[in-house]
């Protein structure tokens, strides 16, 4: 796992004018996220070699992170997704509940869990717990970003991208108020704009 703090920004660290209002840095340049999506896509491809797999992914911030994995992918592979929300009918804030269930039956089959952020590692263990209850073979956790320093479970990734900082992130798939998901690098979102430092983003 690389550590984005330590990853030379070069000509992709500028951010462009129409978000310099909102951003205040290019943490991960559109090269370095290409570049390290092809490592993860190998190691995977080893791991997973003779099998076929079922790719399990979380709903919605890993869309760009997903698209761009699995198209590196020459293995025989199925897809299913699940949507996790700190909010629901009569819930309070933060009480996690499923708003998607999965349609594929993955027992005994090989998992690949995709999300985009393990912050505090909530969302991760209670996704982890239903899965298991379905008797996979195995599972494996796939993240884009790791954030260690906020995290509250005991919960780690077989294969992230990049370790980072606790800093409110964007774009590449993330949001902020369903904003800014288009964005083709990872930014850090001004705290004028995000209220808060280090917020969990799409991963409580």
């Amino acid at each position: 796992m690389k550590k984005a703090r330590n990853v030379p920004l070069g000509r992709g660290g500028a951010v462009p004018v129409r978000w310099r209002g909102d951003l205040g840095r290019v943490l991960i340049s559109e090269r370095q996220i290409a570049r390290r999506v092809r490592q993860l896509s190998a190691e995977i491809q080893k791991d997973f070699e003779g099998r076929e797999m079922v790719v399990v992914s979380l709903l919605s911030g890993t869309v760009m992170f997903l698209a761009d994995l699995i198209r590196r992918l020459s293995l025989p592979m199925r897809l299913d997704f699940i949507g996790v929300s700190s909010y629901g009918a009569g819930t309070t804030p933060g009480e996690l509940v499923f708003t998607k269930e999965l349609r594929l039956d993955v027992r005994d089959r090989d998992v690949l869990l995709v999300d985009d952020i393990l912050d505090t590692g909530r969302t991760l263990t209670k996704v982890l717990a239903k899965l298991r209850a379905l008797k996979p073979r195995r599972i494996k956790v796939c993240v884009l970003l790791d954030k260690a320093a906020r995290r509250v479970e005991p919960v780690q990734a077989d294969y992230a991208g990049f370790e980072i900082p606790d800093y409110f992130v964007v774009g590449y798939g993330m949001d902020f108020g369903e904003r800014y998901r288009n964005l083709p690098f990872i930014g850090v979102l001004k705290k004028k704009v995000s209220g808060e430092r280090g917020a969990g983003n799409s991963e409580l």
